[in-house]
């Protein structure tokens, strides 16, 4: 259901949300907001929300049992090694050591 609330900007950019609307959406002093802008339209959401909306966005695309952190780190040490083996065969065909 969409409800309308009138308020006013103050001169300094600030806009007050009703305490009946930021209770409703669960907004704190101090939490974060996200203002989405689109065809002339502003829509604001609380962090939180959007955390959610984005991880059930995703959700279909989550493979069980896979951790993508450690995936990512796993290939990052994997290409580490690696350039520094070629870093070693470089050094190493020119006489120099790899470890100076």
């Amino acid at each position: 259901m969409l409800k309308s609330f009138h308020v006013r900007i103050a001169n300094d950019g600030r806009v007050m949300i009703p305490a009946t609307l930021r209770k409703r959406l669960g907004l704190h002093p101090g939490d974060t907001v996200v203002i989405e802008e689109e065809d002339n339209s502003a829509r604001l959401s609380g962090y939180a929300q959007v955390l959610r909306e984005v991880q059930t966005a995703f959700a279909p695309y989550r493979v069980s049992g896979l951790n993508v952190v450690d995936e990512l780190i796993a290939e990052r040490r994997a290409e580490a090694a690696k350039e520094d083996a070629e870093l070693d065969e470089w050094l190493d065909g020119r006489g120099l050591s790899g470890n100076a």
